[in-house]
């Protein structure tokens, strides 16, 4: 039986209601969020992660009115060594099927590798990188054996060049690019895809904790995160491998692909600093 603390937030008990159910990391707000109305919409029962709980619980009422069955909020900070194992115990306790897996939680760290902090580098690599790996490596076994699912890993367009004053953070998200094209090309036929979505520059909380929102990057014109969340969902759902957002950042990717890669260093140094 599953606890009744549960499913306090919920209309529906997913005891009583069979339906398709998407977890999403870093929902609170930004890219998360906007995914989170999509799969609603779509009629998605949902399972946010994130570390704030009161602003799911606030975004929760909206959610089931546009047309999520049941919303589950757990709050959990996912740059915790554990926090994976328990993000999987918890779904499993509740006797849920992942049919859809976002792994979108993450953040930056800017300023001269030299000077940075170490441990809140190290902290954004078990964030961008080892829970999005862990959390795949949970739900993924499911997937395959059930013959469908559907994987989105936010990554970045900073995933196709090195980035000097964001060294890691450029780092973390070439990782996610590879590890999910990789994934999707050994999945090929199981019935489960994999979609890297390669976001520019967005507004959403992202810029504030990295110190970027007075940066060239951002002020030279950023995103709204909604057109970002429909173009990566739409992609998601017709199982693309990689969807890059914005008809800018798709020409700026394609053009990096034919100039030197001592140019391409000089330019990214120059956007950050």
């Amino acid at each position: 039986m599953v606890a009744p603390a549960y499913f306090a937030a919920m209309s529906t008990s997913p005891e009583k209601k069979s339906t398709k159910t998407a977890l999403i990391t870093g929902a609170t707000g930004g890219i998360g969020l906007e995914l989170a109305k999509l799969f609603a919409r779509d009629g998605y029962a949902l399972v946010l992660v994130s570390r704030n709980k009161k602003v799911m619980d606030e975004n929760a009422p909206e959610l089931r009115r546009l047309g999520a069955p049941w919303v589950m909020n757990y709050a959990k900070d996912l740059a915790e060594l554990e926090a994976p194992d328990e993000v999987f115990a918890y779904t499993e306790r509740a006797n849920l099927q992942i049919d859809a897996l976002v792994n979108n939680a993450g953040y930056g760290v800017r300023g001269a590798f030299a000077k940075t902090n170490l441990d809140e580098e190290l902290e954004m690599m078990q964030l961008n990188m080892v829970a999005l790996t862990q959390l795949t490596k949970l739900y993924l076994p499911q997937m395959i054996a059930r013959g469908s699912g559907k994987i989105m890993q936010v990554a970045s367009t900073a995933a196709f060049q090195p980035g000097p004053f964001m060294a890691v953070y450029y780092a973390t998200k070439a990782y996610v690019l590879s590890f999910s094209e990789a994934l999707y090309e050994e999945l090929r036929g199981t019935g489960v895809t994999v979609t890297a979505l390669c976001p520019g520059a967005t507004k959403t909380g992202f810029a504030d904790r990295a110190g970027m929102d007075s940066s060239k990057l951002f002020l030279k014109g950023a995103m709204d995160s909604k057109p970002v969340a429909e173009e990566g969902y739409r992609g998601m759902m017709a199982g693309k491998p990689l969807v890059i957002t914005g008809t800018r950042n798709k020409l700026m990717t394609f053009s990096e692909r034919f100039a030197p890669r001592s140019l391409v260093r000089k330019i990214v140094r120059g956007i950050q600093e």
